[in-house]
């Protein structure tokens, strides 16, 4: 039989697997963010190149002011993009975190709600109402959870489902 020392132990135990699955998502997220703006820049950077050739070898000021046009538009396109990028990687680490969160949310309820029974069980004041008030308690922040997390992936695809700019 498990003491509750070591029900406690496993329950912190899963809760590290969890932490530690969420810091592996962040990093990995946080590196394909940052591999986006690192290749948006260079690019944005050998355009901006190419465009300073150009507009030193124009001669009309109306060449001047289409080269400048086009360049602002390809720069605003690509920004953009770089956006409406990080945003689905936003949304679906938001979404990654709130499966993860709420399946925590969910086994560690039902293991706290389970750890508590047995340690009520053996005291004389094992009171059926107080323990139908806990698990009450703990579902109803995991649905208040999942509606929150559903709001906001709501949220951030409808940021980037914006429409895209005209070619």
């Amino acid at each position: 039989m498990a003491t509750k020392q070591d029900q406690f132990n496993e329950l912190q135990k899963k809760n590290l697997e969890a932490a530690m699955r969420l810091a592996q998502l962040s990093i990995e997220n946080s590196q394909r963010i940052m591999e986006i703006q690192v290749s948006t820049a260079k690019s944005l950077f050998e355009e901006g190149v190419q465009n300073a050739k150009a507009l030193s070898s124009a001669k009309d000021p109306k060449d001047m002011m289409d080269l400048r046009a086009h360049y602002a538009q390809a720069t605003t396109e690509k920004m953009l993009a770089c956006a409406r990028e990080i945003a689905e990687i936003t949304t679906s680490t938001q979404a990654a975190f709130g499966k993860l969160v709420g399946e925590q949310l969910t086994s560690g309820s039902h293991d706290m709600f389970d750890a508590m029974q047995k340690m009520f069980k053996g005291m004389p004041i094992a009171d059926q109402n107080a323990l139908g008030a806990m698990q009450t308690a703990m579902d109803t922040t995991r649905a208040a959870f999942e509606q929150m997390t559903r709001a906001s992936t709501e949220a951030f695809q409808a940021l980037g489902q914006q429409p895209k700019g005209r070619k």
